[in-house]
């Protein structure tokens, strides 16, 4: 699952989340926010020679439980799993190499 330009229609649960198996790279943002439509370049940039990572990208605002249960406070914000577990973690990246570091650090 390659970069994913829009927001799931749906919110996963928390239970999915954390029962999955390898490495993730689940996005917090909203799609009218400028924070987050500037940082899908970077995003894109560096998920794109990683075709087969899995990209959740979760449309996040008060009330939204999964959000709330990784205490999502500023958007875009880039939870990196590795097994369901949060390894790294980024608050509006700034460059490309940010988000490739921390996706080393999940090993993909």
């Amino acid at each position: 699952m390659p970069y994913q330009a829009t927001h799931e229609a749906t919110e996963p649960s928390r239970q999915a989340m954390d029962a999955l198996q390898g490495a993730t790279l689940l996005e917090f943002g909203t799609p009218w926010c400028g924070h987050c439509q500037r940082a899908q370049a970077l995003i894109e940039a560096a998920l794109a020679p990683l075709p087969a990572l899995p990209h959740i990208k979760v449309e996040d605002g008060p009330g939204r439980p999964l959000g709330r249960s990784y205490k999502v406070k500023l958007w875009p914000t880039l939870v990196f799993l590795r097994d369901g577990q949060e390894v790294a973690r980024l608050v509006r990246p700034a460059d490309a190499q940010a988000i490739t570091d921390a996706l080393k650090q999940i090993g993909s």
